[in-house]
């Protein structure tokens, strides 16, 4: 295996080209291409493309982690294939098959296996993209796309690592509307939180929390992750459908109420109610699980557990980060390895 100059001591959460990538098309009426991979690098697009024009475009967020033994492992890549699938058929893109997706997944993970960081130093961040890339001029779905697969080596999301994290709660923006797309991985999505990010980031939070575009009264997610809280020795998040269903939301709640044994709900949250929680933490890929150790809203910051990281989410981290790494028995089968 080759050796790649990163310093992995220090790695970020920045765009690191790897050497391979995947690439299939779609044209007209004609199946999805079989796919190839070929070198990274970049490509030409048509000005009239339906994503540079009219945003039809999806993603998926993914991680490959390298075990103790040196063994490169996945987590259920094939929720995010089925999830890619939905996401498809809602921007009326051709579907991909979700079985053939956790193939080209493992294979683009192979080809950059010099890029997946030594064990305890990150992990290599996977983007799958369906777009559409064929020229249209009316609002339409294209007439031909293209799927890719790239890699990026990073480390922690939050540079505070597993450590509490600050955030505000604001009204100013709404990250989705009911019956919207709120609940797919749509590119979409992402460009008008950028604004809110940064403000809230000169402000000295980490990132915001939406309230529900209806009401304004009910939490719906943090910037880039789903949120929980612990009511009672309860554990609640937000429902689905504005929101995005997480993988990592998932498998914690089913790990909370497995191995933990606790009642776990899934409902519309009140901000009042957040406020009285014991602990509060947010879930995703890249967030893994993030304690939250305040919360700012309309000039009053509510701190919960002292500002330090409750003994639910330790709990959670520690069984889910050890499923991932392959260090804890895994009854679900979460754990995927690059070789199967």
């Amino acid at each position: 295996m080759t050796k790649v100059d990163i310093d992995w001591d220090n790695l970020g959460f920045d765009f690191i080209p790897t050497k391979t990538m995947f690439w299939a098309t779609k044209e007209g009426d004609k199946p999805w291409t079989e796919g190839e991979l070929k070198p990274f690098g970049t490509f030409e697009i048509n000005p009239g493309a339906c994503v540079l024009n009219y945003g039809q475009g999806l993603f998926e967020g993914m991680k490959a982690q390298r075990t103790k033994d040196n063994e490169i492992l996945l987590f259920r890549p094939l929720e995010n294939g089925k999830r890619i699938k939905e996401g498809c058929i809602r921007l009326c893109i051709p579907p991909y098959d979700p079985e053939k997706f956790v193939y080209w997944v493992k294979e683009v993970v192979k080809a950059n296996e010099e890029y997946v960081p030594p064990y305890g130093k990150g992990s290599l961040y996977i983007r799958p993209l369906i777009i559409g890339t064929g020229p249209i001029l009316g609002v339409a779905p294209a007439p031909s796309y293209t799927m890719m697969i790239f890699t990026i080596p990073v480390g922690p999301y939050f540079k505070e690592g597993f450590q509490p994290i600050k955030l505000e709660i604001s009204k100013k923006y709404h990250r989705a509307a009911p019956k919207g797309t709120g609940h797919t991985k749509y590119i979409g999505n992402y460009a008008g939180t950028m604004l809110p990010a940064i403000e809230t980031k000169k402000r000295g939070y980490s990132q915001i929390i939406y309230l529900d575009a209806a009401e304004e009264k009910y939490i719906e997610e943090v910037g880039t992750a789903n949120f929980f809280c612990v009511v009672d020795g309860k554990l609640l998040t937000p429902k689905l459908g504005s929101i995005l269903p997480g993988i990592t939301r998932d498998a914690v709640m089913k790990l909370a109420e497995d191995q933990l044994g606790m009642t776990v709900e899934e409902r519309d949250i009140p901000y009042e109610e957040v406020f009285k929680s014991s602990e509060v933490f947010c879930t995703g890929t890249a967030a893994v699980v993030t304690p939250i150790g305040s919360i700012a809203f309309e000039g009053k910051e509510y701190i919960f557990n002292e500002f330090k990281v409750g003994e639910i989410t330790q709990k959670l981290y520690d069984l889910l980060t050890k499923i991932q790494l392959g260090e804890l028995e895994d009854p679900y089968g979460w754990a995927v390895n690059v070789k199967d």
